[in-house]
């Protein structure tokens, strides 16, 4: 099947779920076109199976904001006709499925029909969709897809409690490719990080204010007043001065290292033993999946899908939003003791299989295959 996939190129949770899966769609035999507005981070390479469809957004002095939906649409027409897509997959409502409605009608004005599925990934619905300049623009993106999915059954309960949907919205949850972190490290350069003695703690980000980076250094400073700790803070974004700030004022800037993006996450989690996410909102808890299958528990918050990939009192803890002695005890409890430390790693890895690609991939298979019977019928 000739697949187009739209989404952010950037580093964030719904950049990372679109391409791993185009690039394991292309790997299944499909063929797949990213558009975009650059070549995203996680496309390594381009393949017979891959291509990369780059939108240009001309300057013009009349705009005071470039019009880049309008860029988009105008290129998914011309990527549809020129090499036959049969099904376009857009991740995020806006801007992504309002460009991707217009595509449809200037094809559908040449006799061309073609099925769009739009996944919802969080703040297209919570944070974005919610204001009253977007609201109707959201709604009718979602309304006019012909399969709505959404990556947990909060983000779904959500959409429909802050929407109004017509559409039916199937949750088919975020995956990870279990194989890519079967590494073969026999030496992490854990020692780069931290003495043997001391706990490594990781948070990863994109360092905004939802993501409550307030907490992950407040949490981390009640753990490293009981044991020897160092925090290890890896992304980029507008919390991060104010963290580097805290952390001095805390007088804890020596035992905390920020590494800004990396592209070598496997390593970074490789070597730590536990991963803090306090975030007041989360639609699935990519990061702390991630954490999971490297074997690392997870202390986290329970908003959001978060409670749906980390399980309390087995692969980690679940706190109220801003509750930061209760992390810091509850992180304290696995890190205090190297068994209980080691269960948690064990149950942590294991609960992250059935996240697998493997498990997933068949569910947008069938959405794809459902959404092509219906473009038949449409055209014919």
């Amino acid at each position: 099947m000739k697949i187009a996939i739209v989404c952010y190129p950037t580093f964030g949770g719904s950049g990372v779920v679109a391409t791993e899966l185009g690039i394991a769609l292309a790997n299944r035999g499909h063929e797949i076109h990213f558009v975009t507005y650059k070549q995203p981070v996680r496309l390594e390479l381009l393949s017979a199976n891959i291509h990369f469809h780059e939108v240009n957004v001309p300057e013009y002095a009349l705009f005071h904001y470039q019009p880049y939906e309008l860029a988009l649409s105008s290129k998914l027409v011309d990527t549809v006709k020129m090499y036959g897509i049969e099904v376009l997959h857009v991740h995020y409502a806006i801007p992504h499925a309002y460009a991707g409605y217009m595509a449809k009608q200037m094809l559908a004005k040449e006799g061309i029909y073609i099925p769009m599925i739009t996944t919802l990934h969080g703040t297209d619905i919570t944070l974005v969709g919610k204001h009253p300049f977007y609201k109707p623009a959201v709604t009718f993106s979602i309304n006019e897809s012909d399969v709505v999915t959404a990556v947990s059954e909060s983000l779904k309960k959500d959409t429909l409690a802050l929407f109004d949907i017509k559409n039916e919205i199937e949750v088919i949850p975020n995956f990870i490719d279990t194989k890519k972190y079967a590494h073969d490290y026999t030496d992490c350069q854990r020692s780069l990080m931290a003495k043997d003695h001391e706990r490594i703690v990781t948070h990863i980000s994109n360092f905004r204010k939802v993501k409550r980076i307030e907490d992950v250094v407040a949490v981390f400073h009640k753990i490293q007043a009981r044991i020897p700790a160092k925090l290890v803070m890896v992304g980029e974004g507008p919390e991060r001065e104010k963290a580097e700030i805290q952390c001095e004022a805390l007088g804890i800037s020596d035992k905390v290292l920020f590494l800004g993006n990396s592209n070598e996450i496997d390593r970074i989690l490789c070597f730590s033993d536990l991963f803090l996410l306090p975030s007041e909102s989360e639609s699935f808890g990519l990061a702390a999946l991630e954490a999971m299958v490297n074997e690392v528990p997870v202390i986290s918050s329970n908003a959001g899908g978060i409670p749906e990939v980390n399980i309390h009192g087995e692969t980690g803890f679940l706190s109220p939003v801003g509750a930061v002695d209760e992390m810091a005890e509850n992180a304290l409890a696995i890190l205090q003791d190297p068994e209980v430390l080691e269960q948690f790693k064990k149950r942590a890895v294991l609960a992250a299989q059935k996240f697998d690609i493997t498990n997933i991939l068949p569910l947008y298979e069938n959405v794809y295959e459902k959404a092509f019977v219906s473009r038949k019928t449409l055209s014919s």
